[in-house]
């Protein structure tokens, strides 16, 4: 029997468990791009429930968390644990024993440089990216064979997944991918979406909109490997009363693709109908100095907070204070803090695009909105805040939602599930 300590979340909070398993064990290697960090809490839930199942996880990071990402107890423990690729990547001692370790099976080096090459994009400055995946795929590489591991799962589609389907290669394992969107799906044939979901032995679709835009980018003899798994939240830790007050709140990164000008801009016209309304900003981002721009121009400072990044814990406590949870997002795969939001009973608003119609019944668990009209986003907020017993009916509807198609526990069962179809024999 082999042994091992892992975290795992119970109601939000880090708990340390023992396990012990027989040998061999299937060891599952994840890799993204930014691990752990507060915008991808999911991939940190979705790590913990399969250890909760009894898999045995090593986490992976391209780049080391930025300033702030660590907020929280739980994200500073997979800091911790996680290894970073870049930081060895960089180091020549590690970077030149990379490749004399694979040069030892010198046909499988060759074909996998010429797989990467062949993946690369228009441009001398593409083809030399895809060198750079090539080489930190051999740092990985090497890294998995040390630690047994025995399947690689990316998360993601973009240079992450470039370097995961090489790496998998150099340590011949298997590969597999979560495909969100919509960044992966901006550039399907530059990032070779068809390349990668040929190469994986399974992906995990968010939703049936992610896996349309897979099946759109790949071979028809593919389509059988896009599989329907939800990100998804803990309900538990989310639970809260049913709102009261006229708290308007948005969780997510400050960038023009979220809509947050859309929000501000809605924000007198909201005040007109409900004068003691105010609304809350969490996270950060490269459009925040022109938010708060736009936020004086309209003479907003006394309503709109900027609060900056926060934990799972601080956005829970957060949601629960709130009234309305607003997402007037022009891009989005299916959002988890929306899932948060409706675990936490609030009414949501965001708008009609990709995933969010899958989530979200309109007048039902929340409403959905068209997308850029502050017009229309003012009024469907105010309608909201005008009737609290119908508010109240929808965060119920959201919860229930939630409950029963967005549980992280049932949609990690899914997962592990494919990781076990695709552990060789």
């Amino acid at each position: 029997m082999a042994t091992g300590r892992v975290f795992r979340l119970d109601a939000g909070k880090p708990v340390y468990m023992s396990y012990s398993y027989p040998m061999p064990s299937p060891r599952i290697a994840y890799l993204t791009g930014e691990y752990p960090a507060v915008s991808h809490t999911f991939i940190l839930r979705e790590v913990a429930a399969l250890r909760a199942q009894g898999l045995d996880i090593l986490t992976c990071s391209v780049r080391r968390p930025r300033p702030g990402q660590l907020r929280g107890p739980a994200e500073r423990a997979e800091g911790e644990a996680t290894f970073n690729l870049l930081d060895h990547a960089k180091q020549p001692r590690r970077l030149i024993g990379a490749q004399i370790a694979a040069l030892k099976t010198p046909r499988l080096y060759g074909r996998t440089l010429r797989k990467a090459w062949s993946m690369r994009g228009p441009g001398l400055r593409a083809g030399l990216y895809q060198l750079f995946y090539f080489l930190e795929a051999t740092v990985l590489a090497q890294h998995l064979k040390v630690q047994g591991v025995t399947h690689l799962h990316n998360h993601f589609a973009q240079a992450s997944g470039t370097v995961a389907l090489l790496a998998a290669r150099l340590a011949d394992i298997p590969f597999s991918f979560t495909l969100h969107g919509p960044a992966d799906f901006a550039d399907p044939k530059l990032w070779r979406l068809d390349a990668k979901i040929h190469e994986a032995i399974f992906v995990a679709c968010i939703s049936h909109y992610c896996r349309s835009q897979g099946m759109l980018a790949s071979l028809v003899e593919d389509w059988s490997k896009l599989r329907i798994v939800h990100c998804g939240v803990e309900p538990a830790q989310y639970d809260a009363p049913p709102a009261s007050g006229r708290g308007l709140l948005f969780v997510g990164r400050l960038d023009v693709e979220k809509g947050v000008p859309v929000l501000v801009e809605a924000m007198p016209q909201i005040l007109e109908a409900h004068p003691d309304a105010h609304l809350t900003l969490i996270g950060d981002g490269p459009e925040r100095p022109m938010l708060e721009d736009q936020v004086r121009r309209l003479n907003l400072s006394g309503v709109i907070r900027f609060a900056g990044y926060q934990s799972q814990d601080e956005v829970a406590d957060a949601l629960a204070r709130s009234a309305v949870f607003v997402l007037p997002s022009f891009a989005e795969g299916v959002p988890v803090v929306l899932m948060e939001a409706m675990a936490a009973r609030r009414p949501v608003v965001a708008t009609r695009i990709a995933g969010i119609p899958e989530l979200i019944e309109d007048g039902v668990s929340g409403r959905i909105v068209p997308p850029g009209d502050a017009t229309a986003l003012a009024t469907t907020v105010c309608d909201i805040l005008a009737v609290p017993d119908r508010a109240a009916a929808m965060g119920e509807a959201g919860r229930r939602k939630v409950e029963a198609e967005f549980n992280i526990t049932q949609e990690a069962e899914k997962l592990a599930a494919l990781f076990q179809e695709g552990i060789p024999a």
